[in-house]
Order: structure tokens, then sequence, then C-alpha cells
């Protein structure tokens, strides 16, 4: 094995065969045999071209079956693949037609151009997926809004809150990486034409009207100077790639650890068969969220590379674009599987209501420390209530009882002590805080 996403016996854990496909060998040839048809058509409308080799073109590319592995010898001697591609395509198309292939273009434009291609193909798989994981985690949040269980803060028990809110909370962070698709795509899916120095010499004065009608032929923003060099749209989108693996590396470990056998409080391997040990049949390992963790952290990490390929030379550099294509397909396979990850574990997950409340500690009530606090402090100073209901905390804490009970043994004031021992009601603004968030998912 030397990368996991080609491997059979780990790529499942890591990658995802439907993106995966976007990016292989034959799906990158078929874009950039579309786009040399694209350029040809664009330029017959001219006059450049004659409109019998565009067809001609467009015709070649659907029967185009190149030889993968001179083109691999092609990519070792140029430091790029499109010098071998163009001869095997003009050999396809053959007759008249051959000489008209890549007319006035360079390699990048025709390797940028179809990874844009790709890219648009997999950002629709990529949005319909957070999508759908947005609107089942709307739909926990709501369901389980009076889910009583612990706030956890620097690892330890808080206050009470709701699952429905965690989920919240885990919901709007999508939300929102949603919201930034909207603006990053129009930046990255731009057609790339520039020719050999981004200055369209070998069309003259129609290079920019070739440009814009390749832009309208494959249905791409038409950018003001070709971009060969200027690479912030493409590091733009691999950082909104490590913003979704991000958010739901939070779900993902929050869901690890609330899978802990001590917590119990959820289980993402409901039904059985997921997370097995091979020595030890009890357990049920929570694979999934650990995914999720990982390729948050992995993205994390290629999102530095791909930072690093924006710094190119000139009018055309070769160092930072090779690096892009080591780091961004794989940063967007990862985004893609760890959606598709998280959506099945959204489906399967069980929650396990009853160990939340358990988990609460009701025989001690010390998680309504806080509660009680406010509730002395519409009677006394609020220091001397603090000092009150720490006193009591530590009664329990080295003795036994409850926290209500070691107060009302230490206070004479008058309160509502029934409703404080109950921890539901210490919510805040619990359903309004859901609500809104569910307001701000309802667009999506």
């Amino acid at each position: 094995m030397v990368s996991v996403y080609d491997s059979r016996i780990v790529g499942p854990l890591f990658s995802e065969p439907e993106i995966a496909r976007l990016f292989d060998d034959t799906a990158t040839v078929r874009a950039m045999a579309q786009v040399e048809a694209s350029l040809a058509r664009a330029e017959a409308k001219l006059g450049i071209v004659p409109q019998a080799a565009a067809e001609r073109m467009t015709e070649a590319v659907g029967g185009f079956v190149p030889d993968l592995d001179a083109l691999g010898e092609g990519s070792e001697q140029a430091g790029v693949a499109v010098i071998a591609f163009v001869q095997q395509f003009r050999a396809h198309v053959g007759g008249e037609a051959a000489q008209w292939v890549h007319w006035g273009a360079t390699s990048q434009d025709i390797v940028d151009t179809a990874l844009v291609l790709q890219l648009r193909d997999a950002l629709g798989q990529i949005a319909n997926r957070l999508d759908r994981v947005i609107t089942s985690l709307a739909s926990l949040a709501d369901t389980h809004r009076g889910t009583v269980m612990a706030a956890r803060t620097r690892y330890q028990q808080a206050l009470p809150t709701s699952f429905g809110l965690k989920c919240a909370g885990w919901l709007m962070p999508l939300v929102r990486c949603r919201e930034r698709l909207s603006e990053v795509r129009p930046r990255l899916l731009m057609v790339q034409f520039g020719g050999a120095a981004g200055t369209l010499a070998a069309l003259g004065s129609q290079g920019i009207e070739v440009m814009e009608g390749m832009a309208s032929d494959l249905d791409l923003a038409c950018p003001p100077i070709p971009w060969h060099t200027q690479r912030d749209g493409i590091t733009e989108f691999g950082s909104w790639l490590s913003l979704v693996t991000g958010a739901l590396g939070k779900l993902g470990q929050d869901a690890v650890l609330l899978a802990q056998t001590e917590i119990g409080e959820l289980d993402e391997s409901a039904g059985g068969g997921r997370g097995g040990s091979s020595t030890m049949p009890q357990k049920s390992n929570p694979v999934t969220g650990e995914a999720l963790v990982v390729a948050a952290r992995l993205n994390a990490t290629l999102l530095g590379s791909l930072h690093q390929a924006q710094i190119q030379e000139h009018e055309r550099g070769g160092v930072g674009w090779q690096m892009e294509w080591a780091t961004l397909p794989t940063m967007v396979v990862t985004t893609g599987a760890a959606l598709a990850k998280t959506e099945a574990l959204l489906n399967r997950l069980a929650v396990g209501v009853e160990r939340m409340r358990a988990n609460l500690g009701p025989e001690n009530g010390l998680i309504l420390a806080e509660a009680a606090t406010f509730a002395l402090a519409e009677h006394m100073p609020r220091p001397e209530a603090q000092a009150l209901v720490k006193q009591a905390a530590r009664a329990v804490i080295d003795g036994g009882g409850h926290l209500v009970d070691a107060l009302q043994s230490r206070t004479t004031v008058t309160i509502d002590w029934s409703r404080l021992r109950d921890p539901s009601c210490y919510l805040g603004c619990n359903d309004a805080l859901i609500d809104r968030a569910l307001a701000a998912a309802r667009p999506v």
C-alpha cells in the first residue's frame, strides 16, 4: 500500500468510491478531452478553426481510450501529461481535424479547467450530502430538545443541558459552511484559458472572446484575466473542505467521548456488527466517530500543503501546481467520505436517554450547584450564596446525601426546593436556542 485511498483493505475507512471515481485517471483524461473539444467549439464560432474540426473533436471525446501508461511516461518526462495526451487525442481525432487540437492553449489551461469540471461534479455530491447531514441534525435537535443530559466543560460535568441543544451545536457550523459555499463556488468554478504565458498571444485579438466562449460552453464563470498562478480560489476551496471536516470531526469527537463505557450516552453501533474487537467480545468501538476525527485532522494537515502550493513563480509555475495534484483531490475525497460516514452514523445512532438522565447524578444533585447559587442569591448576597452552596457541596462529597437537602438544613430561606431538585428546570433558553438554530438551518 502506498496510499490509503488506493487500498482495498483500509481504503473504506478514508475514501468514498463515488467521489473518488471523479478523480481517477479515466475521469481526468475524459475531462481534459472535454476541455479540448470545448476550446475547439469556442474557436469555431469565431472562425478560428473549421466547424468540421470542432464537430469531429466533440464526437471523438466519447470514444477516446487513452494509453495511461504512456501518459505516465509523458508526465515523468515533461512534468505534466498534456503533451502526451494531445498526441494521443490528435491520433484519435485523425484526419484534417487533428491539427486543430489544442489550438492556442497551453498545458495548464487544459489541466486546470479539467480539474474545475471535476470539482464541480464533486461539489454537487458534497453539497447534497451536506444538506442531508444538516437535515438529520436538525431533526435530532428538535426530537431531543427535552432529553436532559450533563453539559461538560473541560471534560467535567458542568450544568444540565439537552441532547437537542448539543445537536444544534453540531448543526450550526455546517449551516455556516453551506452558506459559505455560495460564495466559494463562483470563485472556484472558473474557466482557465491564458495560452503559454497568460497573454492569449497565439489568438491575437480574439483570445478573450475564446476564453468567454469556453466559459459559456462549459457553464463556468469567466475570470477577468487568466489565473495560472493566482491560486487563491483553489486554496479557499481547500479551506472550506477543512472547515467541513473540522465541524464533522467535532461531532465525531463528542460521539466517541459519549460512547465510552463509563458514560454510555450514545451508541453509534446500534443493531450490532460494528466496532468489534478481535479478543474482547463485549466491546463496541466507536469506529465511525474515530474516522471523522481522522478526516478532520488529515484535511487540516493537507491544508497547510495547499497554502504552500499557493506560492507560485511568475506567470506560470510547476512546483506549487504539482503540490495541488498531490493534495486537493485527497481533501475532496476525504470530505465526501466524512459526510457519508456522518450521515450513516446519525441514521443508526442510539441515544441513551435514560443513561443521560442517570449520569446527571440525581442521587447527589451536585450538577445543580449553579442553579442553587442563583436561587439563593435572590434572598442573600451572591458571595454569601456561593459560600453556602460550596459548603453544602463539600458535605455531600464527603458524606453523601443530596445537595438540596444539605442546603435546606443550612438555611431558612424559602425557595421552591422541589423545582430546584429537577435538572430539567435549569435549562435556561434551551428551547429558544434550538428554535433559533432550526430557523437558521431551514433554508437548507
